[in-house]
């Protein structure tokens, strides 16, 4: 009897454990108080430690906020009285899975593919240092030092960088297209480089 209580408890650590602060914030932010939330949490575990087996549960997340969902449906009711946030916040949390859909994830690599589009039309060097920056996530100084070029260059195209890729991914536009908004770093660069 102790092996399966063993593996109920490193199920509940591992995949309920580690959300109970997003459930946490959530309660918060439906204007429940930190007893009320503290009670809410409470039940919750005691509901699922009342589990026989949890073969029957895909996701943990999404299980725990199912529940704690139940039990704030539960004292609504009794309360018979709902603000319009807590109301809106039970609206907004039915979340039955944690995976997303073959739609999101469809949709997600045609946004991945247009982003890998936008960041290949990127200047030369705009584009190194956004990927050494951005992608591979060295510090400026460490990117400075491997092009030769000063910490204000690798700021200055990083954030020209991002804001191209900003406009041409928000407003449909090619990097090129973007242009008119890049004015001032360039000036900027140019100027340094005249000095």
């Amino acid at each position: 009897m102790a092996a399966p209580r063993a593996k109920f408890v490193a199920w509940v650590g591992a995949q309920i454990l580690p959300h109970e602060g997003d459930v946490r914030r959530w309660l918060r932010r439906a204007g429940w108080s930190r007893d009320e939330t503290d009670d809410i949490i409470q039940d919750a575990y005691c509901r699922i430690a009342a589990l026989e087996s949890t073969d029957h549960i895909r996701s943990g997340r999404a299980y725990l906020f199912q529940t704690v969902r139940s039990l704030v449906v539960d004292r609504l009711r009794q309360a018979r009285v709902i603000s319009l946030a807590q109301s809106t916040e039970i609206a907004l949390m039915d979340v039955y899975d944690s995976e997303p859909s073959s739609e999101r994830v469809v949709a997600g690599r045609l946004e991945l593919r247009k982003v890998q589009a936008a960041i290949q039309t990127l200047p030369e060097r705009c584009r190194t240092i956004f990927m050494l920056r951005r992608i591979e996530g060295l510090s400026q100084r460490e990117i400075a030092q491997r092009l030769g070029v000063t910490e204000n260059v690798v700021e200055a195209q990083a954030a020209r960088g991002l804001r191209l890729l900003l406009s041409a991914l928000t407003d449909g536009e090619s990097v090129e297209d973007a242009g008119p908004h890049k004015g001032s770093d360039d000036r900027r660069i140019r100027r340094r480089k005249d000095r």
